[in-house]
């Protein structure tokens, strides 16, 4: 059975919104924030999804939630899910990250004290084998931008070093699946 595997980046945060790193730090949703999760609502049926997963962190279950995935319909917690582990950058933003290291992107570089792009692929590789090994038609997951867009990139097989290609915005829905019996991107980022 093929699966499709929707995305739902967490609603804007205060750091999200000044372009600050975040991944340990649990800020919760701006109200604008809570406005994009509640505008999910209608669009995402949690009775249509066989699998419901989501980062532990307050910013994906409080989108979750205000989506309309409670009771019966609350997605599990899978610690796979958190951001990429931005170690001595979090808080700061690429700009001032690049003042130091030019060039710098998460992408290509190292971030001092916190996870490389291999560790960070194969905690998302083992999500996407809990999600294949589900065989449900669809699953879903509310999770964070760099983590969600690696996700995207170890579905498609495709190296991690292209992640800067895939904007993915707060507060969107992306949908991955297959197209003629290979790795597809359906939707992308959308509102």
């Amino acid at each position: 059975m093929s699966t499709e595997l929707y995305l739902v980046r967490h609603g804007e945060t205060e750091w999200s919104a000044n372009g600050r790193h975040t991944s340990r730090t649990d800020l919760p949703l701006t109200p604008r924030g809570e406005e994009q999760a509640r505008a999910l609502t209608g669009r995402l049926d949690p009775a249509r999804f066989g699998l419901i997963l989501s980062s532990p962190r307050q910013r994906a279950r409080q989108t979750a939630e205000l989506a309309g995935f409670t009771g019966a319909g609350a997605p599990t917690i899978d610690d796979d899910l958190v951001e990429w582990d931005y170690g001595d950058y979090e808080g700061r933003t690429s700009v001032e990250i690049r003042e130091e290291v030019p060039g710098w992107t998460i992408w290509d570089f190292p971030s001092p004290g916190g996870e490389t792009a291999s560790q960070v692929r194969e905690r998302l590789e083992r999500v996407i084998a809990r999600v294949r090994a589900a065989g449900v038609e669809r699953a879903i997951c509310f999770g964070h931008g760099h983590a969600l867009r690696a996700l995207t990139l170890c579905w498609l097989g495709l190296d991690l070093s292209l992640g800067d290609h895939f904007p993915l915005h707060t507060g969107t829905l992306s949908v991955l699946g297959t197209e003629k019996e290979l790795p597809a991107l359906l939707q992308w980022n959308a509102p």
